[in-house]
């Protein structure tokens, strides 16, 4: 399933409860009252584990945070940071 599928799911389900209606894919989460600060906390737990990535402090702002599709592509980049970085790895452990 796609990133940003999985996090929409995650939200419908599991913070409005099914009802989808409420979530577009730039309707602020904050504004929008869709997320509170638990549940921002929740989300980012649940993006961590489900997609083993680290968020750092300093990532946590509403520029990655705030909409269905920052969130998603925000998501998508730390992915694709992570994919680069075991390739790199992967390649001088090769090499050695």
């Amino acid at each position: 399933m796609h990133v940003h599928h999985k996090i929409r799911k995650y939200i419908v389900d599991n913070i409005l409860f099914g009802d989808a209606t409420r979530l577009d894919e730039d309707t602020s989460f904050q504004e929008g009252g869709i997320l509170d600060s638990m549940g921002f906390l929740e989300l980012i737990t649940f993006v961590e584990e489900e997609f083993d990535i680290c968020i750092a402090d300093h990532e946590l702002i509403p520029d990655n945070f705030d909409t269905l599709q920052k969130v998603s592509g925000f998501v998508a980049q730390k992915l694709h940071a992570k994919a680069l970085s075991q390739s790199s790895v992967s390649a001088r452990q090769r090499g050695q």
